[in-house]
C-alpha cells in the first residue's frame, strides 16, 4: 500500500488538497499498478516559522522565505 506524505507551508484550500489527492492517487495507481483504494495521502501543513532552510528560520523576519511561494 503506497503511503504519501506531503509536507508544506500551511494555506492550501480543501479544494486544492482534494485536487492534488485525486491526481496523485490516479498517477500512483496507474504507474504502480495498484488500486486507488490502496493509495493513502497525508497532508502535513506547517507554519513557515516551523521550517528552517540554509540555517534560516523561514517566515521569521525581514528576509523572504527560501521555499516555494505561498
Amino acid at each position: 500500500m503506497p503511503i504519501v506524505t506531503i509536507e508544506w507551508y500551511e494555506g492550501r484550500t480543501a479544494e486544492q488538497k482534494r485536487e492534488i489527492a485525486e491526481k496523485l492517487t490516479d498517477l500512483i495507481a496507474d504507474v504502480g499498478k495498484t488500486s486507488p483504494d490502496h493509495v493513502w495521502i497525508r497532508f502535513v501543513d506547517s507554519a513557515q516559522s516551523d521550517w528552517a532552510m540554509a540555517g534560516r528560520v523561514q517566515g521569521a523576519g525581514a528576509e523572504p522565505a527560501l521555499g516555494p511561494p505561498d
